[in-house]
């Protein structure tokens, strides 16, 4: 009675048997011990290289690695590289293009304080590269008219060419535009090889005249030996020309005349009037034009392309604020471009009755911004707001608005998506949200002009005094400490505190009537 029922049953001599590992049954097959398949030996490459052009270019690198056959097609694959254009480059070419044997875009860039590569290394590229269609130089000093002619004769088939802080010159550029039929963008910037000297050398137009559609110019000592190139271009659409010296005028009298498919022009800090304006008005499939920063184009020279330029989009004025062109010049816009859809006023004063005007009559206006004017202010924006119903986009910045502005764009303008708001000192952050609570759906950026601090620290004479310091070489002031700050900061530091100045920290912002407290404590 008083025994366990498992202490009285018989125990099994099975359950203590031990069984030999040869009469074991095997263990059923995990399938994930099977050995692996490569899946992709089903792919053919052109398959492997669609995937390679998806992937990004830290991805793709690290899937050339995995096997020989995906670095043969990842480099076969690969139509764009970019190279560090170093003298030590020129070992590594041939290496380098037996296996990028497809490279149609190159970037060769260098940096200022190292030696480019040279002609060899170029003519060498050219060599292995005969389908390339696009190549971007920089800062390739070590380049020269030889060089360039070689190339321009091994790849007959470019089409974009854009060179910067190069030192090869007309002969160099001449032998690309003749030899490169196809060439349709053409970009050169601070080109070293052309000055005084190469003067009477012109440039083109040669066979690229037929083909060329886009030239761009950008910091040339003497870019007028362009004109050829330019005015022999019978297919080119858009015109840039950014702070090349010389009188502009005569050049663009010639290229208005010869040219007729100009769609776009850019003309930034350049030396063109009245009479450069009054020829390009004869371009009458003009889309695109932006001055910026021609003090000597006046309302004149924006009413005549105004008058007949009546396909106007887009219309940049950076007027310099020099006052030449204003509500003259905005209203012929206004009364000539009904298709204008883009308008930026840079340094232009124009009143509401230009700003009404072109309100009116622009239907198609979605992007408006005016910047660094002093006229522009919340009777102007109220204006805007009653009557741009189709505009987008709206950019304000250093213009005399206020909270009353901000409150007028609440009940305007239906389809606007996106303000900004930028510097303007009469506008607050309670103005923006205001806004955002009147307008869920419109995006408001607001860049608030923050008020000015009391300077209770160091006077603007010991400003003045240790920068005179630091010119005449004071060992004081260029003698540094371990955290990086000059000794002689430090010892100014203590003298002021010794001084027993009162350190001052902001409570609330005193624009919101808010006080200042000290760090003692005191009121």
């Amino acid at each position: 009675m008083g025994q366990n029922a498992s202490a009285a049953r018989p125990r099994s001599s099975k359950s203590s048997a031990v069984i030999p590992p040869f009469l074991a049954e095997p263990p059923p097959e995990n399938p994930d011990d099977s050995p692996e398949v490569d899946c992709s030996l089903s792919l053919p490459d052109e398959c492997l290289a669609c995937i390679f052009q998806s992937l990004s270019a830290g991805d793709r690198k690290r899937a050339s690695v995995v096997c020989r056959r995906w670095l043969a097609v990842e480099g076969q694959s690969r139509h764009r590289l970019s190279l560090k254009a170093v003298a030590e480059l020129s070992d590594a070419i041939p290496r380098l293009f037996a296996r990028f044997d497809s490279v149609t875009k190159l970037a060769l860039k260098c940096d200022r304080r190292s030696v480019s590569i040279g002609d060899e290394a170029l003519i060498l590229i050219s060599q292995r590269c005969r389908n390339l269609t696009r190549l971007k130089l920089r800062a390739c000093r070590e380049l020269t008219d030889e060089g360039m002619s070689v190339f321009a004769a091994n790849c007959r088939n470019l089409q974009k060419f854009s060179c910067g802080s190069s030192s090869f010159g007309a002969k160099g550029m001449n032998a690309l535009i003749e030899n490169c039929g196809l060439l349709e963008e053409l970009s050169v910037k601070r080109l070293r090889g052309i000055t005084d000297a190469a003067a009477a050398e012109a440039i083109g137009p040669g066979k690229a005249a037929d083909s060329l559609k886009i030239i761009c110019l950008k910091d040339l000592y003497n870019g007028q030996c362009f004109g050829p190139s330019i005015i022999g271009a019978k297919n080119l659409r858009s015109l840039k020309l950014f702070r090349c010296s010389g009188d502009w005028d005569k050049l663009l009298e010639l290229i208005a005349d010869r040219v007729d498919s100009l769609i776009e022009v850019h003309l930034e800090r350049i030396q063109v009037s009245d009479s450069g304006l009054s020829a390009l008005s004869k371009c009458a499939n003009l889309e695109v034009l932006h001055l910026v920063k021609t003090p000597e184009c006046t309302n004149i020279g924006l009413m005549a392309v105004a008058k007949k330029c009546r396909l106007l989009r887009k219309l940049h004025i950076d007027g310099w604020k020099t006052n030449r062109i204003g509500d003259d010049g905005l209203i012929a816009v206004a009364n000539n471009c009904p298709n204008l859809q883009e308008l930026v006023l840079i340094g232009v004063n124009p009143t509401r009755l230009s700003l009404e005007k072109l309100a009116t009559n622009c239907q198609s206006l979605e992007r408006l911004a005016l910047c660094g004017s002093e006229t522009v202010g919340d009777t102007e924006i109220s204006c805007i707001a009653a009557k741009c119903f189709a505009l987008k986009k709206l950019c304000i910045k250093s213009c005399p608005m206020s909270d009353h502005g901000m409150e007028a764009l609440a009940g305007g303008c239906p389809n606007l998506v996106k303000v900004k708001v930028k510097k303007c000192r009469g506008v607050t952050s309670e103005g923006a949200d205001w806004l955002r609570a009147n307008r869920g759906s419109l995006s408001v950026n607001l860049d608030a002009v923050e008020p000015e601090l009391p300077d209770a620290s160091i006077s603007e004479q010991e400003v003045v005094d240790a920068d005179a310091d630091a010119r005449s070489g004071d060992p004081s002031i260029a003698s540094s400490s371990s955290n990086g700050r000059p000794t002689s900061f430090k010892t100014r530091l203590g003298t002021f505190s010794r001084r027993g100045l009162v350190m001052c920290t902001f409570k609330r912002w005193p624009s919101f009537g808010g006080r200042l407290r000290s760090s003692s404590g005191r009121r």
